[in-house]
């Protein structure tokens, strides 16, 4: 099955589907999706109970530009959810997985973005295999605020409170108990209009990418053995022994994780860029794609070196302006003209019915010839 989503340009054809691609990754089945067939390899790992599709405001315009691959970790999604006793649901485990995703699918070196726990896998994996990671994005990293060596700072209610949790929720009556309370539609969505800092971004379909996956056997299993995990690597032990560029955009309006606190991770040599996202939350991949698509563009293409791809335009081509970016003046949008210069990426144009040369983006330029954006 193919879905048909827009991108900057129209519509993308990309897999539909739970799992649309499948790799087998240590005899386990794993799922990812995937688009686009030029330009530097991306790969983007989500957050905790999340998948692929979490990516789905993403895939499509990043694809244009990139290979872009999106992963189910194991024993998330579409992906296999065996025993947790075996392979572990770690970051040892995750990251290791990314680094043979990238070597044995991708093919070539990598950019990983990550979301919430996500952050820490694309870490752990360029940490593992630096030769394989070209840089690391991180938006909105998992503080890991309940790890074993952060209970001490933390209020006491949750330094009771939460030990004590994880010893009732390994009993497995209790704790598969546990999770069918909170494996339903209405506690899934009350969960996000948390998270989320515009509750409007909360609709069904999210609430359906979540929920599905939780009604696998074994999910329940998963879930147990995550929120018992209170040890590994904080994403500070990994920012210090990193040794790719990382840049981390952050939500402000995220409840779980501290923007004041992600802060702090300005102070580690890798880290070349903090950009905060205001009044976002948690998810800003989903919450806020419009913007957030075209600095994650930006930015590799950046660090990529490399100047971004377009259909060519030249001298004396009859060009729309169609200004989608979020920084750009849709004062001009609908105008027309001809081109007079092109440069990598800026074009001169000379607008009709004015008597003035204004200069625009490639990407905010759209052949007259060429069929009309939807």
């Amino acid at each position: 099955m193919v879905e048909r989503e827009r991108g900057r340009t129209g519509t993308i054809a990309i897999a539909a589907g739970r799992c649309p691609n499948r790799w087998t990754w240590r005899g386990f089945e794993v799922c990812y999706g995937r688009s686009g067939d030029r330009g530097p390899a991306v790969v983007l790992v989500h957050g905790f109970g999340a998948s692929w599709r979490h990516w789905r405001k993403n895939l499509p315009f990043l694809g244009e530009w990139c290979r872009v691959f999106a992963i189910d970790l194991l024993g998330f999604g579409g992906s296999d959810k065996p025993d947790p006793a075996h392979p572990g649901y770690t970051f040892d485990t995750w990251g290791q997985q990314v680094t043979d995703f990238i070597d044995q699918v991708v093919g070539e070196p990598a950019f990983v973005i990550g979301n919430s726990i996500g952050c820490v896998v694309a870490l752990q994996a360029a940490a593992i295999a630096p030769e394989r990671v070209r840089a690391v994005a991180l938006l909105n990293c998992s503080l890991r605020l309940l790890h074993d060596r952060r209970l001490a700072s933390q209020p006491w209610p949750k330094r009771v409170g939460a030990p004590l949790l994880q010893r009732i929720l390994k009993q497995k009556r209790i704790g598969h108990w546990f999770f069918r309370q909170l494996a339903t539609p209405k506690t899934v969505r009350n969960i996000l209009r948390q998270a989320y800092g515009d509750p409007a971004a909360v609709t069904d379909e999210l609430v359906d990418i979540l929920m599905e996956p939780a009604q696998d056997p074994g999910a329940a299993d998963v879930f147990l053995a995550f929120t018992g995990y209170s040890q590994g690597p904080l994403p500070e032990d990994l920012l210090e022994v990193v040794t790719v560029p990382v840049a981390i955009w952050w939500g402000t309006a995220d409840p779980w994780e501290p923007v004041e606190l992600g802060r702090a991770f300005e102070q580690f040599p890798c880290v070349e860029k903090f950009v905060p996202l205001e009044g976002v939350g948690h998810c800003p991949q989903d919450e806020n794609p419009f913007a957030l698509n075209y600095q994650l563009r930006d930015w590799i293409y950046w660090k990529a070196q490399e100047t971004l791809p377009h259909d060519p335009l030249h001298p004396g081509d009859r060009v729309e302006v169609r200004v989608v970016r979020p920084d750009g003046d849709y004062a001009w949008n609908g105008l027309r003209g001809t081109v007079v210069t092109v440069g990598d990426r800026a074009v001169t144009v000379q607008l009709e019915d004015q008597d003035s040369k204004r200069h625009f983006y490639r990407e905010d330029l759209w052949p007259c010839d060429r069929e009309p954006l939807p």
